[in-house]
């Protein structure tokens, strides 16, 4: 018979061409749902990153070294210094080398790589407490060069130095002036607005959404961070029993399977059966195995699964409420049996009629012969069942 997809009996019993893909039928429960919820594309990959570290000094940053000594006659400040307005001299402005270090008159070279603004100052008096009078030292940071982060967008971007004050994602893409993507202004574009997070080798994706509505998103920056903010129309397809069958887009940055139904146009009551609603989806071979799938049948990083979930049980719409969609996801819903019956006997309807059709035809001629001729009354025709009989 004809039909939009495979039957629920063939899904549920595995059924597949030998040569075509193998996958895996998961029903969806609570234990489901926590799986998948813990795997969400999110920021919360870095939760165990705290507050960013200091920030300390890099080659190629530009320092300012200010040296103070308790009176004058001393290493800096000469006898005549008590006309000056400081005890104090400024070295001019140096860059770390590419050794890592600064020069300071009478202490050397000192590092300055790797350190932070105390560690220096401290490594600096250390230098010059034995020459100096009573020594202390501030130092700045004049052009920041190290320690930046760096914000993408699709035609924009923009390098900000990392401050001393701990900012979170929110804070540095309204720092960078990144508020708009494509053309877009971010708040009104988060549906379809996704942020990148790339971190000493590591990344994580979520959608912007996540960070304005899930504050545990929107987690610190640290130094050297890369952020890239793009747009990706988030959309799945809907086929089978349902009011559409088309690509439908998500329309929110989140969206639950019972919506995606609802966006879909709901089951058709004529012909959808309620316990076979399936989601086609690929899941990630670690995802797989924490729902119990044994992968070893399968090849590849990526699973082929088919969720189902049962909407006759009236609890079955908390569970689609909970059971978040993926870009892509493929939403599938099978006729009921009932259906095809219906088909199967219009089809042997079909057949009957036209096995009827011609031999109807041939008693009509021959009786309208008879009455052109003369011959006799017009047959009658008795029809029962599949059998034709004709009667002068």
């Amino acid at each position: 018979m004809s039909v939009t997809g495979p039957s629920a009996t063939d899904i549920l019993s595995g059924q597949h061409d030998p040569v075509s893909v193998n996958y895996a039928v998961v029903k969806v429960t609570p234990k489901v749902i926590e799986v998948q919820s813990r795997n969400l594309p999110r920021l919360t990959a870095f939760r165990e990153n705290q507050r960013p570290r200091d920030i300390t000094f890099g080659i190629g940053d530009i320092l300012g070294v200010t040296i103070f000594e308790a009176a004058s006659g001393g290493l800096f400040i000469p006898a005549e210094g008590g006309v000056r307005p400081g005890n104090f001299v400024t070295i001019p402005n140096q860059a770390v080398d590419i050794h890592g270090n600064i020069s300071i008159p009478y202490a050397g070279s000192v590092r300055a790589n790797g350190r932070t603004q105390v560690e220096v100052q401290d490594a600096i008096v250390t230098a010059l407490k034995n020459r100096a009078i009573e020594p202390q030292v501030v130092v700045s940071l004049v052009e920041q060069k190290t320690s930046m982060i760096s914000i993408l967008g699709e035609g924009r971007s923009a390098r900000i130095p990392a401050t001393a004050t701990p900012e979170r994602m929110l804070d540095v893409i309204s720092r960078a002036g990144l508020v708009a993507t494509a053309g877009t202004a971010t708040g009104a574009a988060g549906a379809e607005t996704w942020v990148i997070l790339e971190r000493n080798g590591r990344r994580a994706i979520a959608p912007f959404g996540a960070l304005v509505y899930e504050s545990a998103n929107n987690i610190y920056v640290h130094p050297n961070d890369t952020i890239y903010l793009y747009r990706e129309p988030q959309t799945f397809l809907s086929f089978g029993a349902v009011g559409t069958q088309q690509q439908v887009p998500f329309g929110t940055w989140r969206l639950s399977l019972a919506e995606a139904i609802s966006k879909a146009g709901g089951l058709l009551d004529v012909q959808a059966d309620p316990a076979s609603v399936f989601l086609y989806r690929g899941e990630a071979r670690d995802v797989a195995e924490a729902m119990g799938i044994d992968c070893r049948p399968y090849e590849g990083p990526v699973i082929p699964v088919i969720y189902t979930i049962n909407l006759r049980d009236p609890a079955g719409y908390f569970l689609a409420s909970s059971f978040e969609m993926r870009n892509k996801d493929i939403l599938y819903v099978s006729n009921a049996f009932s259906v095809e019956s219906t088909k199967f006997m219009t089809w042997l309807t079909t057949v009957n009629t036209t096995i009827q059709g011609p031999i109807t035809t041939a008693t009509s001629a021959y009786g309208l012969r008879n009455i052109i001729q003369g011959a006799g009354a017009v047959p009658s025709v008795i029809t029962a069942g599949a059998t034709t009989v004709t009667t002068p």
